[in-house]
Parts: structure tokens; sequence; C-alpha cells
């Protein structure tokens, strides 16, 4: 490994976007972010939309920030953002349309509508992918049943890293563990799952090559070089789904532990040399997506998206909370007063979160929460609950009870959240690194470019770099009645 080296990591996430640089010196690894910037759903008559193009624009200035923080030479760059959204292009390389977010409504009732050509058991023997109507499939579908003209049109599908990718470089590459989450890729071929696509009608011709995590994909443009005084940086295709590259990150030697990818969502999983495609994992919605090397097996989780919506719910009533705030209000309320199924379908779209929380407990009979740190309190501790439930499944495929679970990403920063996982589970949780995703990302980087000899190494580093720490079960009579109470509400 070189001596000192730095890296650009741009990793976008559902709420905010950040531009951090990473510097490798002595086997070890420090960050520092240059630019962070807002990000979020814009609605348009009934249609969720990303501003993509002010995004490319943030991304640009994080790059003449980096310039100006550490020089022009930066030994690389690499992309990561949330999984399944899409962009289309069109003769010459235009934009055919904004690219939506996964929550937009068009997908309402698609997941029925594919069943009828494409049988349930047949899409997840082709795909292993949990079943959830944000996946890329069914926007794709519904592309093909409301606006086919688009796909007359269409030259290209890219993956949204992928398109971001190339407006920096000119070159189009979608990368394999963002493709796995579309639901239209097959982990067991490593391609397209081109058969099942074609039954529904939708274009096989507009989908790429697919690459593994850090490829060198391209170097910087000439005019983004000129515009931003950035030499000719070259871009590696880190994990370029954000929680690929965090759990590239998890600082472990050993095998034999989950992890909980905390953030907007909470991805809920372990690493297996194999994907699982059997009648066990599809019965409980698991998802098998790319890793490095070896397949993520996991379930989504709705994680701190619920904790973001009230906090912006109640700013627009005059109530402004930090998160640090709703924790410490969290801290005060009673314990295990009532329970959500944090998964349930009225949770996931935009809207009046603390309000549906409060219909959700009186709907199944429970005490309603009226204070905001009680329905803080009752959502961080039904997430809890749902890791649970998902780690004990997860227990059943590898056959043995899972010893000790990683949480990273910036969700780590709520502690109570962590002690409440540690004392649900009843399992030792290791927090850390916060700023997992952008050290895969940075790691993915460096193995690419033929830095560090592989992700054992790099792990390695992380451990010597970063404190983690670890909370150990505290006991509490009241969890087994609110598990009891989860396992009645799930479908």
């Amino acid at each position: 490994m070189s001596s000192k080296l730095n890296f650009l990591a741009f990793d976008l996430g559902a709420s905010s976007g950040r531009a951090l640089v990473g510097t490798l010196d002595n086997g070890k690894i420090s960050l520092s972010e240059v630019h962070r910037f807002e990000n979020g759903p814009v609605a348009v008559g009934d249609s969720l939309y990303w501003d993509v193009l002010r995004l490319f624009d943030a991304m640009k200035y994080g790059l003449r920030q980096a310039v100006q923080s550490v020089g022009p030479n930066l030994a690389g760059a690499g992309i990561d953002t949330w999984g399944v959204d899409f962009a289309l292009l069109g003769k010459n390389d235009v934009l055919l349309e904004t690219p939506h977010h996964y929550r937009d409504s068009r997908t309402e009732g698609m997941i029925e509508e594919v069943e009828k050509i494409v049988p349930h058991a047949e899409i997840y023997e082709n795909t292993g992918i949990q079943f959830m109507d944000l996946n890329t499939l069914f926007h794709m579908y519904a592309i093909q049943k409301n606006n086919p003209w688009l796909f007359e049109c269409t030259e290209r599908l890219l993956m949204f890293p992928s398109l971001l990718n190339f407006w920096f470089t000119g070159a189009k590459a979608d990368e394999s563990s963002h493709v796995s989450t579309s639901q239209m890729y097959n982990p067991q071929t490593g391609d397209w799952a081109r058969p099942m696509i074609e039954k529904l009608g939708i274009p096989t011709r507009i989908l790429g090559d697919i690459v593994p995590p850090g490829t060198v994909i391209g170097k910087l443009r000439q005019s983004i070089m000129e515009e931003t005084g950035a030499s000719a940086i070259p871009f590696v295709a880190p994990a370029t789904h954000d929680t690929g590259s965090a759990v590239a990150a998890v600082p472990t030697l050993e095998r034999d532990y989950a992890y909980i990818s905390c953030g907007t969502w909470s991805l809920v999983g372990i690493e297996s040399d194999s994907p699982i495609i059997n009648d066990a994992a599809l019965n409980f919605n698991f998802t098998n997506e790319g890793g490095i090397g070896n397949t993520r097996f996991l379930r989504n989780v709705s994680g701190l998206w619920l904790i973001q919506e009230c906090r912006r719910v109640w700013a627009t009533k005059g109530k402004e909370f930090s998160f640090a705030e709703l924790v410490e209000l969290a801290l005060k309320a009673t314990p295990f007063s009532a329970v959500i199924d944090p998964d349930d379908a009225i949770f996931s779209k935009p809207g009046d979160m603390p309000q549906r929380i409060k219909d959700y407990c009186a709907k199944t009979g429970q005490p309603v929460p009226e204070s905001e740190g009680q329905i803080i309190r009752v959502a961080l501790e039904s997430l809890a609950l749902k890791y649970r439930w998902v780690i004990e499944r997860l227990d059943s495929f590898v056959g043995h009870r899972i010893p000790v679970i990683h949480m990273v990403g910036g969700g780590i920063q709520n502690r109570l959240l962590c002690q409440l996982t540690a004392d649900v589970t009843g399992r030792q949780v290791i927090a850390g690194p916060v700023e997992a995703t952008a050290l895969g990302n940075i790691l993915l980087q460096a193995i690419g470019l033929g830095h560090i000899g592989s992700l054992r190494e790099g792990r390695e580093i992380i451990r010597r770099s970063f404190e983690m720490v670890e909370y150990t079960p505290k006991p509490d009579s009241k969890i087994e009645e609110a598990y009891a109470k989860l396992e009645s509400l799930l479908p």
C-alpha cells in the first residue's frame, strides 16, 4: 500500500448526500467531510421525483471542495446511492424523464399485475429478491403498462449511481450490487433475468453490461476537470448500492455475525457464500443482494424513516426537534407501552407519521401514544423488535444462534436504538463505524486500484482506525410480552 493516498467518496442517501475525502496513511484511514447537501423527493402532481440535476451539481461542488482541500491529484473517486432507482437514456444520451422516487405511487397494484403474468414463486426463483412495490421491476412494468412509448425511445437503462458515473466520466456501466436490488437480476447466473423480464414485455435491449464492485470504469471528463480544477481522476464503481459498501466496512474478520446497516432503511442480514433461494426464504420475504464476492442475505426493515417523517411533520407545525432531542424525549417515555409493525404499508409513504402511529395503535387495541417522546419510543422499540424477528429467522437459515450483531451507519448515533437492539435480541451489539458506507466505498476504490490487497486487509485497516462501542443486553420483563405482540401483528 502506498504511503499516503486521498480518495473521494460520494455517498448519497435518501435524505442527504455527502462528499468525503478518505486518506489512507500508514495502515490507517481517516475521513473528512468536504460538502454536505440535502436530498429528498420532489412532488409534482401525484408523482415523486429525484432532483437529479441539483444532486449532480452539488456533487461537482463537492469535487471542487475536495480539490481545494487536498489538491487535484486524488487517487480515485466513487459513488454509492440508495438502491432500485434508475434512469432512461434516449438517442444521443438524452435523459428521457426525471428519475422517479422509489416511493412514487405509480407502482401501486403493480405486484399483483406482474404476478398475473409471472407467478410469485417464479419471480423469486429468478431473482431471490424480497417483494416490495418500490423495486425496479414494478416501476419498469408500470412504464410498460402506462407509458410504453418511453421504452420505444429508450436506448439504455442506467441504475441511479450509474447515471451519475456516466455524467462524470462518459462511461456506461451498471455495478452488480446495485443491479441486484432491482428484482431484475439473477444472482445465480450473474446477469439480468432476461427471460423473465421479456415475459413482461420490458425490452432487454436497453440493459447493459454488469461489472463487479471495484471495477475502474473511466476517468473524469475533460469538461469537469476544467470546471473543478481536478486532474483525470479514475472513477471506480465501489459497491454502488450504499448497503453493499456499508457491509464491506463491517470491522470484523469473523463470519459468524449478523449486520444491521442503519439509516433511513435498516438492512438486517448476513454474508453468505452463495444465494439462499428456497421456500423458507420466499415465505419470510428475504432478499439476496450482491456483496463483495458473496451474497448479502437480508431483509429490509423500515428504519429511521419513521423518525425522520415524525420530525418533518412536527417541524411543519412549528415544533423543531433535533434527532438528539427526540432521543432524550424517548428516554423519558414509558417503555414498551405499544408496538407497531414498522413495515406495515401504512408507514411506507410520506405523510403524517405521528398520526399514523397513533391510528395504528388505536386500531390494534393498544394504548395510544400522545407525546412526541412516547411516539418516538414506540417507533424505536418496534424497530428493535422487528430486528429480533429477522435475526431469529437468520438463525434458522445458518442452523445456530448468531452470537453478535454489528450495527453500522448513521443510525448508530442513536444510542437508545443500539441498546434496545441488544436488550430485545439478547445479543452483544458492536456499533461502528458511523461512516461505514463512505469507508466501504473508499476501501473498494483502493482495492480496485491495487492499493489494498483484499477486503480482509481493508477491514483490518478499519479496525485499527476507529473505536467501536459495545452494548450488552439488559433484561426487561416487558420485552417478551412486547415481542409476542409484534408477532401477532405480522401478516
